[in-house]
């Protein structure tokens, strides 16, 4: 990555000085804001990439790859906690927080170090500072090293992504009162009782992580189910695993207030439906209640957007109401994830550059009416959930006919060899041509073996067609074929 230093500098903060000229400019370097940064030095572009703090965003530092590399040592615990089965026998297991938070961190480490080589590769201006958008896609930066920089683009893109809700009930201020980024955070361990308010990814990733490691955790979710958005099928599913696994789950409740008594904290959770509150032990809490557009400080005076729900509008082009200037991921999106910004920063940059598009967030399958998202949803759960594509219910509103398949993990052989029998495959195809519509999964591997099934939609193929391949054995994969089998049995619905 070059000094961000190099670049001639602009006089002080009249938008009317010189600016340095780039092809693309982007604010934010998280997943879509890197994933364009990438592309278009690809393709020749002379690209400009502002960001205030590390490179990689929330999903490196404070999310996915924190998340995930934590899960994995948290199961590797929870395996060893239960080998006896398999053979295997230790006097004493234990673990060590802080060297958790290590490993992780050095995943995070190794993560980033791999993309600023391809922006050194590539020959991306890497700026560190503060960004904030003026007319004429004009950026200005004041530089974390000092001073102020301005920077002209052909186009400007937005992914400055969001950041944690806080829910302002009492006692919301308390110490031990955790967001996400800041537990993601935690050195040492101190959460023997955990309480976190939200039933979303979020939510049940830590629940799962910290359940994993011996502690007592309980969800509130004001909604009906939890992964709201989710069909219900996979919702009890997921909540009945859950408790299963000794969480306790409030769904259709909200908790009102936060109290400190004792030394610890307690939560009020008040059902939805009027019924008598509940006060339980906290110990620490996690709001988890969703995240927002970060826009607070990224627009000047001389310069409006246009926005809805909260988000920065965008048209199907992710094209905002200033001419040139494009969002893209969270700060515009309706989902909330690192791969969709990744997608959409891609799409934005071959856009500008007239180049045909390398990918596709979603697709209307020959004959059909009903356009179907292949942007994977993964969640990583014991066991995994993923989905891709639309659901039964959804099949239904659309006026559209499915055969649905059907299969058990419990029947599958690598489950029964791994001692992982929970959970099930469910494929749905359109009743007449038998295309694949859409997934559901949850089981061990379902965000690996998703990306088949997307895959599959995003090319139109049939039941027949996803046949043709072998699926070894014994691998969870086989399921897919199995499921495949019975949708091929069951009458349209």
């Amino acid at each position: 990555v070059r000094d961000p230093g190099h670049i001639p500098r602009a006089k002080e903060h009249l938008v009317e000085d010189p600016a340095t000229p780039f092809d693309l400019v982007i604010l934010g370097a998280g997943s879509g804001g890197y994933a364009c940064a990438l592309r278009a030095a690809q393709l020749g572009m002379k690209v400009a990439l502002v960001e205030e703090d590390k490179i990689g965003g929330t999903c490196l530092h404070r999310g996915c790859i924190p998340t995930k590399a934590l899960l994995h040592a948290s199961d590797m615990f929870h395996m060893m906690q239960n080998c006896d089965a398999f053979g295997v026998s230790t006097d004493f297991i234990a673990f060590d927080f802080g060297k958790m938070q290590k490993y992780k961190k050095q995943a995070v480490a190794k993560y980033r170090e791999g993309i600023e080589a391809g922006f050194e590769r590539l020959d991306v201006d890497i700026i560190h500072g503060t960004a904030r958008l003026r007319r004429d896609r004009t950026v200005e930066v004041e530089l974390a090293e000092g001073g102020r920089e301005f920077l002209q683009g052909n186009a400007v893109i937005l992914a400055t992504g969001a950041v944690p809700i806080m829910n302002d009930i009492p006692g919301a201020g308390l110490p031990g009162v955790w967001n996400s980024d800041r537990l993601l955070a935690a050195e040492s361990w101190n959460f023997d009782r955990l309480t976190i308010m939200g039933g979303g990814v979020i939510a049940v990733e830590f629940a799962t992580m910290f359940n994993n490691l011996c502690s007592q955790v309980t969800i509130v979710e004001k909604q009906k189910h939890l992964m709201a958005p989710m069909d219900d099928v996979m919702s009890v599913e997921l909540e009945n695993e859950l408790r299963r696994k000794g969480i306790k789950v409030y769904c259709d409740a909200t908790v009102t207030e936060i109290l400190e008594e004792e030394g610890s904290l307690s939560c009020v959770i008040t059902p939805n439906d009027g019924s008598e509150p509940v006060k339980t032990r906290a110990g620490q809490i996690l709001m988890a209640i969703g995240r927002r557009p970060d826009v607070s400080r990224l627009l000047g005076k001389d310069i409006s957007l246009d926005m809805k729900d909260g988000k920065i509008a965008v048209n199907s082009d992710f094209e905002t109401s200033e001419p040139g200037v494009y969002a893209i991921g969270d700060v515009a999106a309706r989902t909330q994830l690192a791969h969709v910004a990744a997608a959409q920063g891609t799409y934005v940059v071959e856009k500008i550059a007239g180049r045909p598009h390398s990918i596709k967030l979603e697709v209307v399958p020959n004959g059909m009416f009903v356009s179907l998202p292949i942007v994977p949803n993964c969640i990583y759960t014991d066991p995994e959930i993923a989905t891709v594509g639309i659901t039964e219910e959804i099949a239904k509103t659309c006026g559209l006919k499915v055969r649905c398949g059907h299969f058990s993990m419990r029947d599958n052989g690598k489950s029964i060899i791994t001692g992982e029998e929970h959970g099930f495959i469910r494929l749905l195809f359109e009743a007449y041509s038998n295309t694949i519509v859409g997934a559901q999964m949850m089981c061990p591997r379902a965000t690996d073996m998703i990306g088949e099934i997307a895959t599959a939609i995003a090319n139109g193929l049939t039941a027949q067609e996803m046949s043709f391949a072998m699926r070894a054995q014994p691998t969870y994969n086989e399921g897919i074929g199995a499921a495949i089998e019975d949708a091929m049995r069951h009458d349209p619905v």
